[in-house]
C-alpha cells in the first residue's frame, strides 16, 4: 500500500515546469483566400494565438477556363502569413478546413512552415505570444 501511494505521489508531484517559450515552437502559417475574406480569416487565425500577421495581395495567373472549372471566378487573392505556436497548428488547420467548406466563397488553402530560428529571446517571446516574458533579458 505504501509503495502504491509513493508511486501515485511521484506521478502527481509537479515536475520542474519549463517556460512556455522552450516548449512552444513557432510555425509560419500561410493561408491563401479570396481577397474579400482576408479580414475575416485574419481575425479568425488571431483567435488561435497568432500574435503577428501580415497579408500580401495577389492576382491569380491561371487561364480563365481553368479558374472557372475550379470554381474560382474571382482571381483576386490574399496570402495571410501568420506566426503561430506549434501547439495551436492542428486546431487552426482543422478549423480552417471546416471554414473553407462551410463559408460561401470562403475556399482557401492553408499550410505551415517550421520556423527554425528567431534571433533574440525578446523577439522569440513576442512572436510566441509569451507576453509575461517580453522585455526580460
Amino acid at each position: 500500500m505504501v509503495e502504491t501511494v509513493k508511486k501515485v505521489l511521484k506521478r502527481s508531484t509537479p515536475q520542474k515546469v519549463h517556460s512556455k517559450v522552450s516548449m512552444n515552437r513557432l510555425k509560419i502559417l500561410v493561408t491563401t483566400v479570396m481577397r474579400s475574406k482576408a479580414d475575416f480569416y485574419m481575425d479568425y487565425i488571431q483567435s488561435f494565438g497568432a500574435n503577428v500577421q501580415f497579408v500580401l495581395y495577389g492576382h491569380g495567373t491561371a487561364p480563365r477556363e481553368i479558374m472557372t472549372a475550379l470554381g474560382l471566378a474571382d482571381p483576386e487573392r490574399a496570402v495571410i502569413v501568420s506566426i503561430i505556436g506549434e501547439d495551436h497548428v492542428p486546431a487552426v488547420l482543422e478549423c480552417l478546413e471546416e471554414k473553407f467548406k462551410t463559408i460561401v466563397n470562403g475556399k482557401g488553402i492553408a499550410y505551415t512552415i517550421p520556423m527554425s530560428s528567431v534571433i533574440g529571446k525578446s523577439v522569440f517571446n513576442f512572436l510566441s505570444d509569451n507576453r509575461s516574458q517580453v522585455g526580460r533579458g
